[in-house]
């Protein structure tokens, strides 16, 4: 192709020069190949020992798999192989001067001539890329043209050889694999996620990704960083650590992962999660070690919130029970005093028996066993209250779910003696097994027992408790009460934090509970009675197996 205009010649004319200058380029080649194969006198002769005859070479030519022609500085071109001129649909002729401006992109002419100009003047090769039009579909491809100059003695410029080679699809790959690399660099860059790849032979790094310079904090613009730079980056009270994993790592050969912190320049403090793993070759020899360091500070940070919410959460909810329990002191002073009571009661009864000068003993060990249970039912009054009132971390464990309910009704029986309030336990036999925290569990059973007795506390009332097996292998629990019902306006609230309607009331209650029941994979509901009152639900999974 031409980057010169010239001035117009009749296509005939041109045609046949163009033939004449074809045949010129092969001028120089022997005719005969027997002739080129003669052995040379000269034993140390640097000629080449064979050449290819005309034939050969222009087959040569225009069977590679690539245009090729020749330019004149008058823009004219002495030969253009077949391809150019399948491809393009254009003869010689209709190439020579601007002609083969009609086969290149409208968008690449400019700068295609801007840069053949400039090799034309400094006398050097010219190579760019552009677009040419396939005649046979329209279609533009990508080309490297490439042209050589060929000058005279004194630096003028003959002629021009070229080739262009379709490029097309390999600028399609180079284009995906740039679009995988920047969807693979966002997706780092996102997920805060880089790469690395180590030689362990050397102990050198062979390749960072761009998400590791960031979050190491370092500069790509140095180069791969040494495996000494990134040892002082680790925070200096896990380098030993970081150095037993390594090594832990290269023995097993396996995939390792391991959490660090590393300290930058600026004091800033990151936590870090690395993945790494070794690549063997056919023999099961370690050739190169690659993996991923996760920037994890934010989940870190967010873990450790978690962790003081959960200890606020937890201080709450005892703070709920000791409130509860506070509330509950006069009747439960109540409940250890009767018992306590009737053990002094058989204690007289035994020194009275014992005064005598024949003691009876038959109602000397009724009177002791009746003393025992007094006292063994007061212990359990106060081990109920230790339980309840203890500040701990919640156990997960079997629990009996109508052993729960039996606890929690024997603590407010004399509650519910004080407001008339007539207690019922319907617990089905065949209600299975939980998994929970026994506290926890007896806390909302506390809470919604409590809460229907107060809310009977005028006209005293009716407390029916249930508990059965649901067809979807749940436990569910009611708690429901004949008192005044659930507020209509605020029916949507009751279960919100400081929501109350009592006078007193802390408003966490039934919040709490909700909390505990979802923590526990169950579900925490109210609904209003057709008569008078509420039923309170909770729903709770069942325990997958029955323990042996």
């Amino acid at each position: 192709m031409n980057a010169q205009p010239n001035s117009p010649e009749h296509p005939e004319e041109t045609a046949r020069r163009s033939e004449t200058e074809h045949r010129g380029i092969f001028d120089n080649i022997p005719e005969t190949a027997e002739r080129d194969r003669k052995p040379s006198s000269q034993p140390n002769d640097q000629r080449a020992d064979l050449h290819w005859p005309e034939k050969e070479l222009r087959d040569l030519v225009e069977n590679m798999p690539a245009m090729a022609g020749v330019l004149l500085p008058d823009g004219s071109h002495p030969y253009l192989t077949n391809q150019w001129r399948e491809y393009s649909g254009l003869s010689v002729a209709e190439t020579d001067s601007e002609g083969w401006r009609r086969a290149v992109h409208p968008e690449d002419i400019v700068s295609h001539v801007e840069k053949f100009r400039a090799a034309a003047a400094a006398r050097k090769p010219f190579e760019n890329e552009v677009r040419l039009r396939r005649a046979a579909d329209g279609e533009y491809r990508w080309f490297l043209v490439r042209i050589s100059p060929l000058c005279d003695g004194r630096g003028n410029i003959v002629k021009w050889h070229g080739v262009l080679t379709d490029i097309e699809d390999r600028r399609r790959a180079e284009q995906a694999l740039k679009r995988s690399e920047a969807y693979l660099a966002d997706a780092q860059e996102l997920t805060k996620t880089g790469s690395w790849a180590r030689d362990p032979h050397s102990d050198r790094m062979v390749y960072c990704s761009d998400e590791i310079y960031r979050i190491f904090g370092l500069d790509k613009a140095e180069g791969i960083p040494s495996i000494e730079t990134f040892i002082q980056r680790i925070h200096p009270d896990d380098r030993a650590i970081v150095r037993v994993q390594s090594l832990q790592g290269a023995r097993e050969k396996a995939e390792h992962a391991f959490e660090y912190r590393i300290l930058l320049a600026d004091g800033t403090v990151k936590h870090v999660r690395t993945l790494r793993r070794t690549v063997l070759n056919d023999s099961g020899e370690v050739v190169e070690v690659v993996g991923t360091t996760m920037d994890i500070t934010e989940r870190k940070l967010a873990e450790q919130e978690r962790e003081k919410l959960r200890k606020l959460e937890a201080e709450l909810v005892h703070m709920n029970r000791v409130s509860t329990m506070g509330e509950m002191a006069a009747s439960l002073a109540h409940e250890v005093k009767q018992p306590i009571s009737a053990a002094v009661m058989n204690a007289e009864v035994c020194l009275e028996l014992l005064q005598r000068e024949q003691p009876y003993v038959p109602d000397l060990t009724d009177a002791t066993s009746a003393m025992l249970r007094s006292a063994k039912r007061a212990a359990d009054i106060v081990d109920s209250v230790r339980s309840l009132t203890r500040r701990g971390t919640p156990k997960r464990e079997v629990v009996v779910v109508n052993d729960v309910i039996r606890e929690i009704h024997a603590l407010l029986q004399n509650q519910a003696r004080q407001y008339s309030v007539g207690v019922h336990l319907q617990l089905k036999d065949n209600v299975p097994c939980v998994v929970g925290d026994r506290v926890q569990l007896q806390q909302v059973m506390m809470n919604l027992m409590l809460n229907a007795i107060e809310a009977m506390n005028d006209a005293g009332g009716e407390l029916v408790v249930k508990s059965e097996l649901t067809d979807a292998a749940y436990v569910l629990i009611s708690v429901s009460d004949t008192g005044v019902g659930l507020p209509k306006e605020n029916e949507g609230h009751i279960f919100d934090a400081f929501f109350t309607t009592k006078s007193q009331g802390s408003g966490m209650g039934l919040a709490i509970s909700r909390s505990i029941v979802e923590s526990h994979g169950g579900r925490l509901w109210a609904t209003g009675n057709p008569g008078r009152g509420a039923t309170f639900y909770v729903q709770l999974p069942r325990q997958v197996a029955e323990p042996a």
